[in-house]
């Protein structure tokens, strides 16, 4: 498990059914700022909007965000969490 700005991301065993690839390797872009947490390679799949990527063998993926230190990921399946908050309006994401 790793944290990196506000994504959490935790080890998987396998993809969910059903998971499609997604077009990009940008995990969350920021409200904000403007900048994007990026990986530079794997791919990266979507189900149910929650993001997953995947590092195939023999590779390492790095993890970059303009205000955040790069975090490598060996091989492996990744789920993606967005972090949340609460407010008196309710639960939100929170904005990085």
């Amino acid at each position: 498990m790793k944290r990196h700005g506000d994504l959490l991301i935790v080890k998987v065993d396998e993809l969910p059914e059903g998971a499609c690839a997604y077009p990009s390797r940008v995990l969350a872009e920021g409200e904000a700022t403007g900048h994007k947490h990026e990986l530079d390679r794997g791919d990266v799949y979507e189900q149910d909007g929650t993001l997953y990527f995947k590092v195939d063998d023999g590779h390492v993926s790095t993890l970059s965000h303009q205000e955040h230190h790069a975090l490598s990921f060996e091989t492996g399946i990744y789920k993606v969490i967005r972090q949340r908050e609460y407010t008196p309006d309710g639960w939100r994401n929170v904005a990085d």
